[in-house]
């Protein structure tokens, strides 16, 4: 797997320079919502610090926020694992999110820097070319790239963390059904009028798509559960 780079000026769209223990945590996050560390699977100090060429240190400092995050759980005498997708969260995390995701929708649309808009407008092209045939991995990779640009033009730390929480056990949700989800491209590419309303400043459109893309979620989940 690739390995973490410790150059400075590795940063996310919006973020300061990131620390060892902070690149750990985005890396092992990311493989468990992208379902590359399976739910149940094992996790391993050692293995995850070689695979990204850290020190256990950093690692272990990780896997203490993704415990509180939901993304593993740990059992005394057995070790740590990636928790389990249980479907019957679906309703939860929905229901969250339906309040939230119009809310950071139009603070982003009423708050977002031109830094913010020069992102998004940046990430509107790759969603053009979200057509059918494309790698459905890439794919969720574009749509977590997305919401999380989304969120960050918020400018409210406490909700941009509330909804990426939510939005990766969600993400965890859909990739355990990609296989029998028609459709991806479309769900993906319906963030570029979620874009365009958020650079041209309309918040109440923003909400009003946000809302209909997680009830378009939930409802493509039910289909085939």
């Amino acid at each position: 797997m690739q390995q973490l780079v410790t150059e400075p000026g590795a940063r996310e769209p919006g973020s300061e320079e990131l620390s060892l223990a902070e690149r750990a945590y985005r890396a092992i996050r990311d493989r468990l919502v992208m379902l590359e560390i399976r739910p149940g699977a094992p996790v391993h100090e050692e293995q995850l610090a070689q695979s990204l060429g850290v020190g256990r240190t950093p690692v272990r400092e990780a896997l203490k926020r993704l415990q509180y995050e939901r993304l593993i759980t740990t059992y005394p005498r057995r070790g740590t694992f990636a928790t389990e997708v249980n479907i019957t969260d679906l309703a939860h995390i929905c229901e969250v999110r339906l309040e939230l995701e119009p809310l950071a929708a139009a603070r982003a649309a009423r708050r977002a820097t031109a830094a913010d808009r020069a992102v998004l407008t940046t990430l509107r092209p790759e969603l053009d070319g979200a057509a059918p045939g494309r790698q459905d991995a890439e794919l969720m990779h574009l749509d977590l790239k997305v919401h999380r640009a989304l969120y960050a033009a918020a400018h409210n730390p406490y909700l941009e963390d509330t909804l990426v929480r939510h939005d990766n056990l969600a993400t965890r949700i859909w990739c355990l059904f990609l296989d029998r989800l028609p459709g991806m491209a479309g769900h993906v590419a319906e963030h570029g009028p979620l874009i365009e309303a958020v650079v041209a400043g309309e918040p109440e459109r923003a909400a009003r798509l946000a809302r209909g893309h997680v009830e378009g979620f939930e409802r493509a989940i039910r289909t085939v559960i």
